[in-house]
């Protein structure tokens, strides 16, 4: 008997240790996973890599006015605001602000492509200025490739009203850069894709049914504008088709916001995956793979950048030619 005792008292300390083990690795492997998703996602700060370059702003709206921090010592010294896995809480309640337009990683990443794109834009623009006649070069021959492309094959193709198509020409090129500079900027080192934010994605995507709702209304009047809703059916059948319509002309600026955020993120994922498995292995054996495939996914997001960008651009105008219609309609 007591031998018995002896062997069950060693069998569940073996047991007790192996659970201690595996619960040590777990915790270990989710604090590693733990910490690079912190990385990749939004910060109150801007951030290359881990470090932290510059403090920004914390801007919230509450029940009791507004409030302004230039940084986190600031916030954390008010004695009302806290920061909590990297989410600001009110100390007292621990729920978040009810309006948060602090200035994020991501912001500071969208005013970074306003500014490349704006200075891009100005040094080929001062060249035309200079010597209108001159054969273009450079950026500027690229980007007047780009626009006449834009202009030719995403404006004319898809809005039937050429006087429409020369007025939102502008505002198609920057959507094109900006989402495009978005993009880009997840690939270079330490960067970070404001664009695998669904709430970027679900801005632009807003300002777009916004626009192509709005210039439909504008160009052709209400009437015009609400026919589309019975998409050429009987008026009796207006119960329902008008909710079906309204439900569709919603659903494209949701599509648009989801197909950008899912596609930059999916990328992002397959590469962090890939990075776990050496990790997960414990071992430099599987780095020749994984680095590897990892190069093939890069390049594959790099042809991803250009693609959402394009798509995004041409989904947009084709809204607004769908709204606006033409003439001689099919």
């Amino acid at each position: 008997m007591p031998e018995i005792t002896e062997q069950t008292t060693h069998k569940a300390t073996e047991q007790a240790t192996a659970v201690e083990q595996i619960s040590a690795l777990d915790q270990r492997e989710e604090s590693v996973f733990q910490k690079l998703t912190k990385e990749l996602g939004d910060h109150h700060g801007l951030v290359l890599f881990n470090y932290h370059i510059a403090d920004l702003p914390f801007i919230f709206y509450d029940v009791d006015g507004w409030h302004f921090y230039w940084n986190e010592h600031q916030l954390e010294e008010s004695g009302i605001y806290t920061l909590h896995e990297g989410h600001p809480v009110r100390k007292d309640t621990g729920a978040p602000p009810t309006l948060d337009l602090s200035i994020t990683n991501f912001v500071a990443f969208q005013w970074l492509a306003i500014i490349v794109a704006f200075v891009i834009v100005r040094k080929a623009a001062k060249r035309y200025l200079k010597d209108p006649l001159k054969p273009p070069k450079g950026w500027q021959n690229a980007l007047e490739a780009l626009l006449v492309y834009i202009r030719d094959k995403i404006a004319y193709a898809t809005i039937p009203d050429k006087k429409v198509a020369d007025s939102l020409l502008p505002y198609l090129v920057s959507l094109f850069c900006f989402i495009l500079l978005l993009n880009l900027f997840g690939l270079l080192p330490g960067g970070h894709t404001a664009t695998s934010s669904l709430s970027v994605t679900g801005g632009m995507a807003l300002l777009s049914f916004i626009l192509y709702n709005g210039v439909a209304i504008v160009k052709r009047g209400f009437k015009h504008w609400a026919h589309h809703f019975l998409a050429g059916a009987p008026v009796f059948l207006a119960p329902i088709m008008v909710p079906i319509e309204i439900l569709g002309n919603i659903t494209r600026a949701v599509a648009l916001a989801i197909r950008l955020f899912a596609n930059m993120t999916a990328g992002h994922l397959v590469l962090y995956s890939l990075i776990g498995i050496i990790l997960f292995f414990e071992t430099v054996l599987v780095s020749p793979f994984v680095v590897g495939f990892s190069v093939f996914i890069y390049f594959l997001e790099l042809l991803v950048a250009f693609i959402q960008a394009y798509i995004f651009t041409i989904l947009t105008a084709l809204f607004i030619g769908l709204n606006l219609g033409g003439e001689h309609e099919h």
